[in-house]
Parts: C-alpha cells; structure tokens; sequence
C-alpha cells in the first residue's frame, strides 16, 4: 500500500500547481499564497492530531525551533516567488525550475551537511540541471523581458525550496516530522500575511472573485493531500523509493498543464523533461 500513497502524493503534488495557476489569473499571487496557506495550515495541524505528535510539543528545544523557524521563512520565500512565477510563466516551464531544488539541495548537503556524493547523485544532478535548461528554453517569439521575470522568480523559487530542505534536516531531528511540518507552517503563515501587509494588498483579499478563491483552497487542500499521502508512504517504506516518486509528479503536472491550458512541449523540452525523470530516477541507487 506504501507505494499507492507515494504515487499519490505525487498525484496530489501535480494537481497543486495546476490549481493554483487557475487561482492567480486575477487574483495577486501574494495575496493567494497567503490565502492558501490557512488551508495548509489547517491540514498540518490535523495531521499533528491524527498521529497524536501534539503530546511531544513540549519537549522541541530552542535550536530545533530555531531551524524550524528558518525553514518556515525559506518555504514562505519559496512558495511566494513559486506563485508568482507561476502567474507570470507556463506552468511546464517554471515547474521544471523549481523541480531543479531536488539537485541543488544534494550540492548543498554535500557542502554544509557533509553528505557524501556518489556516482548516481553525480548523475541525478547533471541530468536534472541540464533536462531543466533544455526545458525552459526561450523559444522563437517569445518576448525575452517577460520571460526573463517569470525565470528569476522561478530560480528564487528552487533556492528558497533548497534551503527549506537543509533547514528542515536539521530541524526536525529528534522531534515527529508531522509536528515539524506544522510548527514551519506557522511561520509560513505569518510571513505570508506579514507580505500581504506589508505590500498594502489587504484590500485585495475581500476583492477575490470565489471562482479563483475555491481553486486557491483546493490547491492547499491538494498540497495537504499530497504531504498525508507522503509521510504515509515515508512511514511504511523505505524513503530511498518514496522520495524519488513523489518528485515524479513534475510528470504529471506538466501533463495536467497540456490538458488544462493546452501547454505543449517541443522536442527539445520533451527531451529535457527526460533527463530529469533520468536524474531522479538515477536518485533511487544513489
């Protein structure tokens, strides 16, 4: 059963992105990231409830809060520059960009955490950077300030979600990763609405047609749905196969964006889209 739930996270993890791109074609992409993230919020803390990790609160220490603390902003910096990038670009190109995080996040483990380097996460990062850049090339007639914008937005993205990732490790060691997930939460949160203040979007909230507003709540609900499904699978099976089908979900995204909004891809992103599948796959003998 382990393997169902991983490929529905997946599953899940492909349609968030597609929801949400149908929630921001009015709606400012802070002020739905902050809308969303309530939803997210709500899942977290349910998940907390249900596998009764509220108990162990108590006992999280300074330094875990601390890192958990820094991941919650990187994931709040990471999901506001994602939205964005999604509201300005093509969901099968700033996807694949943001993807790109599963390679950097090896190159910075190797850098801060000491993890080591093999021969197939060698691989998994040269054929993921390398399919994202074949993926995200301009193509003929495509206005080049446009797409440079939605593409620094995207890079920011997978930085963010880097970071998140290395964060996270540290600060969800000794402590139930369903409480870690929920305590990060929190400050996506308040960073998220901090944004929307900050920037004088408030008024924006109120202003949301419900059509968008219904598909920014079922895109959290879908980011809730993926994250069960996923430390489902992590608790019943081994991480070394669950992680690297839950990244799969790039191909289902980029399928769901051709049959929603009729993005296709050329043969040249075709083939980029097959050295990251190459690359994450390769992430299963690394």
């Amino acid at each position: 059963m382990w393997i169902a739930f991983a490929f529905g996270s997946a599953l899940f993890a492909g349609l968030t992105s597609i929801l949400a791109k149908l929630g921001i074609r009015e709606t400012d992409s802070t002020v739905a990231t902050a809308v969303r993230t309530i939803v997210v919020l709500i899942v977290s803390w349910l998940m907390v409830l249900v596998v009764r990790s509220i108990d162990t609160i108590a006992e999280v220490s300074g330094h875990t809060l601390l890192f958990l603390t820094l991941s919650g902003l990187a994931t709040g910096g990471s999901w506001l520059c994602y939205f964005r990038a999604l509201q300005l670009g093509p969901v099968n190109k700033v996807v694949p960009i943001d993807k790109s995080s599963t390679a950097l996040t090896i190159v910075l483990a190797l850098i801060f955490l000491g993890e080591g380097l093999s021969w197939a996460k060698a691989l998994a990062v040269v054929a993921i950077l390398g399919g994202t850049f074949a993926m995200i090339q301009r193509r003929e007639g495509e206005d080049e300030s446009a797409s440079r914008t939605w593409i620094v937005w995207a890079i920011f993205s997978a930085i963010f979600a880097s970071l998140t990732a290395i964060l996270g490790k540290v600060g969800i060691s000794g402590i139930d990763s369903t409480l870690g997930t929920a305590i990060r939460t929190v400050v996506v949160l308040i960073m998220a609405w901090v944004m929307v203040l900050v920037t004088g979007k408030g008024a924006n909230v109120s202003k949301m047609p419900k059509r968008e507003l219904l598909f920014i709540c079922l895109s959290g609900l879908a980011t809730g749905g993926s994250w069960l499904c996923y430390y489902k699978a992590l608790h019943d099976g081994p991480a070394s196969v669950v992680v690297p089908i839950d990244k799969l979900s790039i191909v289902l995204t980029i399928a769901f964006s051709y049959l929603v909004f009729g993005e296709k891809l050329n043969r040249r992103s075709a083939f980029g889209l097959l050295l990251i599948v190459v690359g994450t796959l390769s992430l299963l003998i690394g």
